[in-house]
């Protein structure tokens, strides 16, 4: 039998025994989100239960079981992959952020009234998702257990600290000024980013994220940090435990958060955005006092200050010829006939990060793709029988690193030979999108989705569009991925403010034929004042040029010419002098001005 069928059939029959268990608990539903204890975007294996239960691998993702459904519910960057890794399970998709969009608590609504019986995994569904829900919700921690014998353990990775140009005395005497502020004796914080953020500690308890799964209860004197590592003999995580222990942080086991919290005496801040439902359930029990709010951590982690800005400008040198070195290798390479493959690529361009000093590891997934593979947004590329590189088309390669003193994202779209007229026409018209970002000057108090449509104009006008966002903040060697920012056409209402980082990437997709997306990293910066009020402005961070090979000079105005000009001739300035001849060379002749 086809090893395709065979997992097939391993997902139907999860599935059924699943319905088991709810025709034996008497539940109408049971809901699996692809989320963790944490609400992380990225969960570790351990909470991969999506994946595990529909052979789905999208990065977001839900899933609701019936007795005679399921469904899983995802957005617009994974319809495609969704149609491919469910077909044969049973499982039928839902599509998000579309106009017709039925979403979960609407759906169970609709299938239930306010009768039904909703089973959740309460450490892995969110507050707010679980308030969302009709009916009467039934919160069950670790509900797959009960049927995925093998799942993993929690992950116990080396922890360390990281220089981040404030202390952690500091950051933690903030957050206590706004407890203060609030009338609240304590906050718990559940965001893994926020954690570490807040106590400058990393590990790699998650792929490809330095976080460490843990929460923290800061109250006005002292700090309690329940974290997996009261096993770990790692010199590095002893040393940093003892700091912590020094500093009046008290280290406790993970597993005894949830014993402990009832125990509070006072009002607790919990941002229900992050908070899970079993961690709210047993806090109400306890009858601990509550107020709800945003938690003021992300705001404040987004906006970088001086060191980290400094240390986020000098990585991009060092990615940015880590790159520069690895397109050159892949243009040679393929016009040399050598046979190379998406994943051979994707290898090559990990190998030439890992020489940087400060690497750490992977940003995300690199995403390698030729031809049709760049339709898909968030392709998986394969490590067997990946598709091969030829002299034709355009080749799709998004990308980034994980240093101490930083994290980079960047896409680059390229050609590897001759290109059809619609694949250059999509290739100059993405770009347009991004050069006007890049060249977006602002009033202060703009938020990102009041600037998106500079990014889609060049595409709307010509009838072309995406369906992600434009951009995303980014993280100090924290996740790829970061708010409260982005700049997308959902309202958001948080404004872009100078220290913030965030993508700058729009994109056109066609199935089967080709997809275009280019990708640099913005520092939001003080554009000065005017008897209009204050202004901001973008610059650019990554450093990579654009190949302009590809391009139809006639789509591109003066001023998008002379950015591009200018843009490229910086790249070549500042990294060509640190190249290798022939690379340096090479890169004098991509930079050429149009």
């Amino acid at each position: 039998m086809h090893t395709s069928v065979i997992m097939e059939n391993i997902y139907r029959e999860r599935i059924e025994r699943l319905r088991g268990l709810m025709r034996s608990r008497n539940w109408d539903a049971v809901l699996i989100t692809g989320g963790d204890p944490h609400s992380s975007e990225y969960p570790a294996e351990r909470w991969k239960q999506v994946q595990w239960l529909s052979g789905f691998t999208g990065e977001a993702g839900d899933l609701v079981i019936t007795l005679d459904h399921a469904g899983l519910w995802t957005d617009t960057r994974y319809f495609i992959q969704a149609v491919r890794q469910l077909e044969g399970t049973g499982v039928e998709l839902h599509k998000t952020r579309v106009p017709e969009q039925v979403l979960i608590p609407e759906w169970l609504g609709e299938q239930f009234g306010s009768d039904g019986i909703i089973a959740v995994d309460g450490l892995c569904t969110g507050l707010d998702f679980a308030r969302s829900l009709p009916g009467t919700v039934v919160g069950v921690s670790d509900i797959l257990s009960l049927m995925w014998t093998d799942r993993p353990g929690i992950p116990c990775t080396p922890v360390f600290t990281v220089q981040t140009g404030e202390t952690r005395a500091s950051k933690l005497a903030w957050l206590r000024a706004f407890l203060r502020d609030r009338r609240c004796d304590g906050m718990l914080v559940t965001a893994l980013d926020d954690i570490a953020w807040l106590l400058n500690v990393r590990a790699a308890d998650i792929e490809y994220n330095p976080l460490v799964i843990s929460y923290l209860l800061v109250t006005g004197d002292n700090a309690e940090w329940y974290v997996a590592k009261e096993g770990e003999d790692d010199p590095e995580t002893s040393a940093t435990m003892s700091i912590m222990e020094s500093e009046g942080v008290t280290v406790l086991p993970y597993a005894e958060i949830e014993q402990n919290l009832p125990g509070f005496a006072g009002r607790l801040f919990v941002d229900p955005g992050t908070l899970n439902w079993s961690l709210y359930e047993a806090l109400v029990t306890g009858g601990v006092s509550l107020l709800e709010g945003a938690s003021p951590i992300g705001l404040r982690k987004a906006v970088k200050n001086d060191f980290e800005i400094a240390g986020m400008k000098e990585i991009h040198v060092r990615d940015g010829l880590a790159v520069e070195r690895f397109l050159y290798w892949l243009e040679k390479s393929v016009q040399s006939g050598r046979e190379i493959s998406e994943w051979d690529a994707a290898v090559k361009l990990g190998r030439l990060r890992s020489e940087i000093p400060e690497y750490m590891g992977d940003s995300f997934e690199t995403i390698s793709a030729y031809g049709p593979a760049a339709a898909l947004p968030h392709y998986v590329t394969p490590r067997g029988n990946a598709p091969v590189l030829r002299e034709q088309g355009l080749y799709l390669c998004d990308s980034g690193g994980q240093y101490r003193c930083g994290t980079t994202d960047i896409t680059r779209t390229v050609p590897l030979g001759e290109c059809s007229e619609l694949e250059r026409e999509d290739y100059t018209l993405v770009l347009k999108g991004h050069i006007a970002l890049a060249m977006a000057v602002f009033p202060a108090g703009t938020a990102g989705c009041q600037i998106d449509a500079l990014a889609r104009e060049p595409l709307w006008r010509n009838l072309r569009n995406f369906g992600h966002g434009t951009g995303h903040g980014i993280g100090y060697f924290l996740g790829v991925h970061e708010g409260p920012q982005d700049i997308r056409q959902n309202f958001n209402a948080v404004p872009l403010l100078p220290g913030m980082i965030t993508s700058d990437e729009p994109g056109i997709y066609r199935e089967g034929m080709h997809g275009v997306r280019h990708e640099n990293l913005l520092l939001c910066v003080d554009a000065g004042t005017s008897e209009f009020g204050s202004w901001r402005a973008f610059e650019t961070l990554t450093l990579c040029h654009f190949d302009t090979s590809a391009v139809v000079a006639g789509l591109l105005s003066d001023d998008e010419r002379k950015w591009l000009n200018a843009y490229n001739e910086r790249v070549c300035s500042v990294l060509g002098g640190l190249l290798p001849t022939e690379e340096r060379e090479w890169l004098y002749s991509k930079t050429r001005p149009i």
